[in-house]
């Protein structure tokens, strides 16, 4: 289960020993816009030292290297990959040649280091419009892909537009990105919220992202991780309907019935799939009820 996904600089002690108890699903390691040129070696062996000897059970852990068109990403993962992320955060990803080059070194790396093959998989960044375009190619293109997630920062600099609190100008990205993900079998995430004292409106934006279909969102700020959490969770309510919406299926099967229906709707298989999903994250969350 990953709802939140923090970011935290690779450069910060501070924050990367405190990464485990900030309350985020996943931590982002970030080798790349929150690293300059002279710190790159040094963030590297900060963030493989923070993996090695710290305990991050129960938090995943993602690195995002540099993107495949700078001297830095091979060594990026030279450094990182024996640690055994749970993602890597590929930036900047056009194609899905740029997929295939990322996991074609990651696959080398990992049989020289006798890890299985895909041991760590990979989470592309889209941030440009060919990205964009690409969405459906890019998360289809390896079994490593596990995610996509958008970055709206940079996507609006290539967009050529200004990037607004209210997100009109990449909500063609926004569904673009979900329906690509959820054509190809994998999560979506959606870009942080960057206004880290603005506690109302990272509740709008967590609200909207949910109702478009995204699986979580990314925050560069841990003020904003609760609340991600709270949004990406089912409600008790949710837990219960689901709850109902299973039992009414059992007992349909068990009177041979073929439909049926609950609170004067008929209960379909979308409705069943939907149920089901919520019951899986409340048993997850420790929402779920115990068997009789």
């Amino acid at each position: 289960m990953r709802r939140s996904m923090l970011f935290l600089p690779g450069n910060n002690p501070n924050l990367l020993i405190n990464g485990n108890c900030l309350g985020a699903d996943a931590v982002i390691f970030d080798l790349e816009d929150a690293v300059s040129p002279t710190e790159k070696d040094a963030a590297r062996i900060l963030v493989r030292n923070t993996m090695r000897y710290l305990d991050f059970r129960g938090c995943e852990t993602i690195v995002r290297i540099n993107s495949i068109d700078t001297a830095y990403w091979q060594e990026d993962l030279d450094t990182i990959l024996p640690c055994k992320p749970n993602l890597i955060l590929l930036p900047k990803t056009c194609s899905a040649a740029d997929v295939l080059a990322a996991d074609e070194y990651m696959t080398q790396l990992e049989e020289k280091l006798g890890m299985e093959q895909n041991t760590v998989g990979l989470m592309p960044l889209i941030e440009t419009a060919l990205g964009v375009e690409n969405s459906f190619r890019i998360a289809s293109a390896s079994k490593r892909v596990k995610a996509l997630f958008l970055g709206a920062e940079d996507l609006t600099a290539d967009l050529q537009c200004k990037r607004t609190k209210e997100g009109r100008e990449i909500e063609y990205a926004r569904t673009r990105l979900v329906v690509a993900a959820r054509a190809a079998g994998v999560d979506v995430y959606d870009t942080p919220f960057t206004d880290v004292n603005d506690d109302e409106g990272i509740r709008v934006d967590a609200n909207l992202a949910k109702a478009l279909g995204f699986t979580g969102k990314a925050s560069i700020s841990p003020r904003h991780v609760e609340v991600i959490n709270e949004v990406f969770s089912p409600t008790e309510k949710e837990v219960d309907y689901a709850y109902e919406v299973m039992e009414a299926i059992a007992l349909a099967k068990a009177q041979g019935k073929g439909a049926i229906a609950l609170h004067g709707k008929m209960i379909d298989a979308p409705i069943v799939a939907r149920a089901q999903r919520t019951i899986d994250m409340a048993v997850a969350l420790g929402m779920g009820r115990e068997e009789a």
